[in-house]
């Protein structure tokens, strides 16, 4: 009777058989096929290879954030075109577009929140808007949010995805950079921590600023961080560099980031973080 039975054979990454593009998502990482509602669960980390997935902006909001206590902030500041600038296409053309992916004004959403009952000031930005750029918007809203966390006494936490500044802005992107670290400053002085969270990528002038300023800079296994690219790096000094350079284990291990997070464990550990430094700053916060 074995002609009556089918032997079955597990599903492979390289099978060639059409798969729902809105059920199945592949990893990266060891090229497993994975249920897109079941990964979603574990939110978007592989569970087989640990390999984390892109995920937007409101994975993030609903990690930093108890239940229904995000209040976005400055939602209607928009990025004006200020050297009427045009490559391909216009940068209007480009903001326009963006916004209509997005539904979002710029690259960035911030806010005000509680986590685990403590008020917090949050900010997320959005590689899905033009790279998650920097440009004067981005810089502006951050800066705000640092401000405002400087007046109610709140934690600032930022999770960054950026391909750096955005050059379509010219100086006044570049000038974000400056205006950003100046804030964190105000913060440090005031003993109010800021939690700075790196995810894949963190890059340019992002990461030349108030990316990895934080009292505790967090970044996600995997995590591609740093300034330039690799291969600009290599033509540079004309050297190989060495496996796994910029990738957020190599930052950790050369003291460059504080911790590598699992992005399952970031909110106990951020929560765990504010706790120990809201009871070494100074005064009554």
């Amino acid at each position: 009777m074995a002609w009556f039975r089918k032997e079955k054979t597990p599903l492979r990454a390289d099978d060639r058989r059409d798969l729902p593009s809105d059920v199945f998502d592949k990893c990266e990482g060891c090229g497993e096929i994975l249920y897109r509602d079941k990964l979603a669960q574990n939110l978007r980390v592989c569970p087989k290879c640990g390999y984390h997935f892109r995920v937007p902006v409101a994975v993030y909001l609903e990690i930093f954030s108890d239940p229904g206590t995000f209040q976005e902030l400055d939602r209607e500041v928009r990025s004006a075109d200020p050297l009427n600038f045009v490559d391909l296409k216009p940068y209007r053309a480009r903001l326009n577009a963006a916004q209509k992916k997005t539904g979002r004004g710029d690259a960035v959403v911030t806010g005000v929140a509680t986590l685990e009952g403590i008020p917090i000031s949050l900010g997320v930005m959005d590689f899905a808007f033009i790279g998650g750029s920097m440009g004067s918007v981005v810089g502006e809203k951050i800066a705000r949010l640092g401000r405002r966390s400087a007046d109610d006494n709140r934690p600032l936490i930022l999770v960054s995805a950026s391909g750096g500044a955005r050059m379509m802005e010219g100086i006044y992107s570049l000038m974000q950079m400056a205006k950003t670290a100046t804030m964190l400053a105000r913060l440090h002085e005031a003993g109010i921590p800021f939690i700075s969270v790196l995810t894949d990528p963190t890059t340019g002038g992002v990461t030349a600023s108030f990316a990895m300023l934080g009292d505790v800079n967090l970044a996600e296994p995997g995590a591609l961080v740093g300034f330039a690219g690799p291969r600009v790096i290599e033509e540079t000094i004309k050297q190989e560099l060495p496996e796994g350079f910029q990738r957020s284990e190599f930052l950790l291990e050369h003291g460059m980031v504080d911790l590598v997070v699992d992005r399952r464990a970031l909110r106990e550990t951020t929560v765990r973080l504010l706790r120990l430094l809201l009871a070494a700053a100074p005064g009554d916060g």
